[in-house]
């Protein structure tokens, strides 16, 4: 603007809703405060009343793009295909949609200036991720080997689609890759995958919702051997979290938005029981236990195709004895010599190598005699070691 034949130059500085603020020359102590129309320094006693009610942006919170109008919102994300996943009208007009997506914190609203678009809204409903530079490499990569290693690759892609709008097509192709056996259903022949859908579903899902956006150059991974299926995510498991207690424990994730909105979405469980029906469906299937692996700034899961009790190392038996201890202590019950002959598919004459593999999980010191005191072994229950 022009005041007396001068131009001056006007910049707004919106209050800080998350900590106090003081001019960089100064401390904590010079934080100032707007009351009563002036803005003066705060007292001792109300520094510590906006440290106490600060708080630190979340990664989900914080800007992916540039300042936006209206058409550009529309252009890069796809509200439809998000109200599509709530059962909601999709054909609202655009004033709706951007004040719907300004309520699910998709963008944050400048009034009378625009739009910026959240890392929460691009994750989930991107039409393209590559659009945003902090996010083309969060983009989901599939890799199909040949063979048991990674000496040969058959095929390789990497989604452009957010997250939400994207996971239904994720799945689809993921399973179009996977081997397939024949079963009979209501007398007629099917094909079905060998690997559990709801399996799939839970584990690729939980790998996006935990993963630590603030591991650089890095991407969730899926990739598909001859045998087994390996599903990564770049960051480590909270502090809190342990790889042997992950099934059936309370639901933690390091990215709060995203893991609710996947839940709303209905794409994956948000109580902690999406593991459990992961690990019950695997158990019908008849696939070896889940290996869980933590590196350095990596989390992975592994599925592996179905292999009969011989073909099971002694370190599968150990872990498969003692995921079903805990699915069996999760409903309610004990595990048996029974149940887990059942669950490794093995012959009632067969029972004497089961009493071998639970004494070995045992001594392993991964599940317990639920009733240390009972004498007959034939029906003694099991429970994990942590009951």
């Amino acid at each position: 603007m022009t005041y007396r034949g001068e131009v001056i130059l006007i910049v707004h500085i919106r209050e800080s809703s998350i900590k106090p603020v003081h001019l960089k020359t100064g401390s904590i102590e010079d934080a100032h405060i707007r009351t009563g129309g002036t803005t003066r320094i705060a007292t001792r006693h109300e520094v510590a009343g906006l440290m106490l009610n600060s708080k630190a942006l979340r990664y989900e919170e914080l800007h992916a793009s540039k300042l936006l109008d209206r058409d550009e919102i529309l252009s890069l994300l796809d509200y439809q295909g998000v109200l599509e996943l709530l059962n909601r009208p999709a054909t609202v007009n655009s004033e709706e949609a951007l004040a719907w997506m300004v309520q699910e914190r998709m963008l944050e609203q400048i009034d009378g200036s625009g739009y910026y678009i959240t890392n929460f809204g691009a994750i989930t409903a991107a039409k393209n991720l590559t659009q945003f530079d902090g996010l083309a490499r969060k983009a989901i990569r599939v890799i199909k080997y040949s063979g048991l290693n990674k000496v040969a690759t058959e095929r390789e892609q990497t989604g452009q689609k957010g997250y939400a709008i994207g996971f239904s097509g994720l799945i689809g192709f993921i399973e179009a890759m996977l081997p397939h056996s024949e079963v009979i259903r209501k007398a007629l022949r099917a094909e079905t995958c060998i690997y559990p859908p709801i399996a799939l579903r839970e584990l690729i899902a939980n790998s996006l919702v935990h993963q630590d956006f603030s591991v650089k150059g890095k991407s969730p991974m899926i990739e598909v051997y001859d045998n087994r299926i390996e599903i990564s995510n770049p960051g480590r498991l909270l502090p809190s979290k342990k790889i042997d207690r992950l099934i059936g424990t309370n639901p933690e994730s390091r990215n709060d938005l995203l893991a609710s909105a996947v839940r709303r979405y209905k794409i994956c469980e948000e109580r902690g029981s999406g593991l459990i029906k992961a690990l019950d469906a695997i158990e019908l299937f008849g696939l070896p236990p889940l290996h869980f692996e933590q590196g350095e700034n990596y989390f992975k899961v592994t599925m592996f195709s179905p292999k009969t009790f011989a073909e099971m190392t002694p370190r599968e038996r150990i872990e498969a004895c003692y995921q079903h201890a805990t699915l069996k202590y999760l409903s309610g019950t004990g595990m048996t010599n029974t149940t887990l002959r059942e669950r490794l598919k093995v012959p009632e004459k067969s029972r004497s190598m089961i009493s071998r593999v639970i004494k070995d999980a045992t001594e392993a010191g991964k599940v317990k005699a639920k009733n240390p005191d009972n004498p007959s072994t034939k029906f003694t229950e099991y429970v994990p070691y942590w009951v």
